[in-house]
């Protein structure tokens, strides 16, 4: 019977761990009652649960997993805490309020952090909040190339422009030669021939 609730804790740990993309490891102080019932209400607020697993149990589960870098955490008196979602920032705003639980490192999207890794990972922006950026960056990108490719059009057309009112002015002052006439140039042409 004994081994059968082992075998039954074990499986929750595993089942813990392979279903949360967020699982942080904490060490606690002794707590009173309320204390643990404030945090587990406020933690779960925010979609996080709070586990306590011997680290007897634990051990030998990661051990075999590809969690068992985890392992030098599992030391004295342990808390877990899980969530399917990575919601390190407001994790880390409880955690602030109970100073007897401390973290430790975390786990989050497959990829173990420190104490210090994880309070990097809760400045980042939201993943709606990139998504967002990035879209505004994509949208803005095609009409800075049409404004690119229309603009030597546009230089092109005023140039044109410019240089038909030339030759109209040119026209203007000298209304009894045809524009560009080659009597214009024949002159200096003949001052040269011997």
């Amino acid at each position: 019977q004994d081994d059968g609730y082992v075998r039954l804790l074990r499986r929750q740990v595993a089942e813990a761990f392979r279903d949360n993309r967020m699982i942080a490891v904490c060490q606690y102080s002794p707590l009173a009652a309320e204390d643990v019932a404030l945090a587990r209400h406020y933690l779960r607020r925010h979609n996080i649960e709070v586990k306590f697993f011997l680290n007897e149990v634990v051990r030998p589960v990661l051990a075999q997993s590809k969690y068992r870098n985890l392992l030098p955490l599992f030391v004295g008196r342990n808390v877990v805490l899980v969530s399917p979602e990575a919601k390190a920032k407001e994790m880390l705003r409880v955690l602030k309020s109970v100073p007897q639980i401390s973290l430790l490192g975390a786990c989050i999207d497959d990829t173990i952090l420190s104490r210090k890794g994880v309070e990097n990972f809760a400045k980042l922006p939201s993943l709606e909040a990139s998504q967002g950026q990035t879209v505004g960056a994509l949208a803005l990108l095609p009409s800075r190339t049409s404004s690119l490719l229309q603009h030597g059009s546009l230089l092109l057309v005023a140039l044109l422009h410019q240089h038909l009112k030339q030759l109209q002015a040119g026209a203007a002052a000298a209304p009894g030669s045809p524009r560009g006439s080659p009597e214009t140039t024949a002159p200096s042409q003949s001052a040269q021939s011997p």
